[in-house]
């Protein structure tokens, strides 16, 4: 489906979050209407004090750019924008982005600079492209969804953060923790290319992130640019086995442990091969929450039309063409 491209002029409607991300929400609105006035654009601010408020906040936004022919733009961390797009997603707006968060794996992937100067560079002067997307049941998932494990970690990593705030220290360390303190493995049916087949792992993790799987070392992350998502379960593995995964993944070189099965989709199905439907805690994009199994991953039939630069996949796929020759010439 073609969506007509938002133009230079349009106005921004801006959905900010104050509760998430760095700690720069006094500074975040006046400099966004200073670029904005230096610019010539029009923009609205919708700031968020609840976080229970953000979904009505986004769709509100999406009305108002609905009607005014403008660009939905949200800032904050993945959690944030994974919220906004859900309701930008479909709408026929272009979607732009202010990343805030602690990781902003969403933005860097496309190029949007973590720096808000950056970011306002891009969002005033680039044009709209179409970004893939991944739907978990009914859910958006910009970065990635998981259940399991992961999901685990993530919602540790969250009370770690209202104790002792965000950094990549502390989201680290409140990996460890999970890991220490023990897991147990998920009896699953798995559903994608094939017949269905029985597994038992401690976590399912889908990917919609090129950046976020080259940095730990898997080469889905070339499938993901050419329309696919990435999927990547491990073996039954304890603890000191689950450190030393991390210390892997860290050094980039997940790929090369015989513990990992990893593989390229379009749509799967995850179920309980023990109890039939049930709920179970999922994670997308660091958020986490409770969904009914079966739990089905795919890639959604919708483009998001997200302001960035372009012809960052092709650049992509070259640097790590470019690595494998230098790799294999040694």
């Amino acid at each position: 489906m073609s969506v007509p491209l938002a133009p230079r002029s349009a106005p921004l409607f801006v959905v900010f979050n104050r509760a998430s991300g760095r700690g720069d929400r006094d500074e975040l609105g006046p400099a966004v209407e200073a670029a904005c006035r230096a610019a010539g654009r029009v923009c609205e601010l919708l700031p968020v004090e609840e976080p229970g408020r953000l979904a009505d906040t986004a769709r509100e936004a999406v009305r108002r750019a609905s009607e005014a022919g403008g660009v939905v733009v949200a800032a904050g961390g993945d959690g944030t924008i994974n919220c906004v797009a859900q309701a930008v997603l479909g709408s026929g707006c272009a979607f732009g982005v202010l990343p805030r968060g602690t990781f902003n794996y969403f933005a860097r992937t496309h190029g949007i600079p973590a720096e808000l100067d950056g970011a306002l560079r891009v969002l005033l002067e680039e044009r709209a492209v179409p970004v893939q997307v991944g739907f978990l049941n009914d859910r958006v998932f910009l970065v990635n969804a998981s259940l399991g494990l992961y999901s685990q970690s993530l919602e540790d990593r969250e009370v770690w953060k209202r104790q002792f705030g965000r950094s990549r220290v502390i989201a680290i360390g409140a990996v460890l923790a999970t890991i220490l303190r023990g897991h147990r493995s998920l009896g699953l049916t798995i559903e994608s290319h094939g017949p269905p087949r029985k597994v038992r792992t401690p976590t399912v993790f889908v990917g919609n992130n090129a950046l976020q799987m080259e940095q730990v070392g898997l080469p889905e992350a070339q499938a993901i640019d050419q329309g696919a998502l990435a999927g990547v379960m491990l073996k039954p593995v304890g603890r000191w086995g689950l450190l030393k995964l991390l210390v892997r993944g860290a050094m980039g070189r997940l790929a090369e442990a015989d513990q990992i099965v990893n593989f390229a989709f379009r749509r799967l199905t995850v179920r309980d091969r023990r109890f039939g439907a049930r709920r179970v805690k999922v994670a997308t994009d660091g958020e986490v929450l409770w969904m009914r199994l079966p739990l089905r991953f795919e890639v959604s039939p919708h483009r998001l039309m997200l302001i960035r630069p372009p012809g960052l996949a092709e650049e992509r796929r070259q640097a790590q063409a470019s690595l494998a020759e230098a790799e294999s010439g040694r």
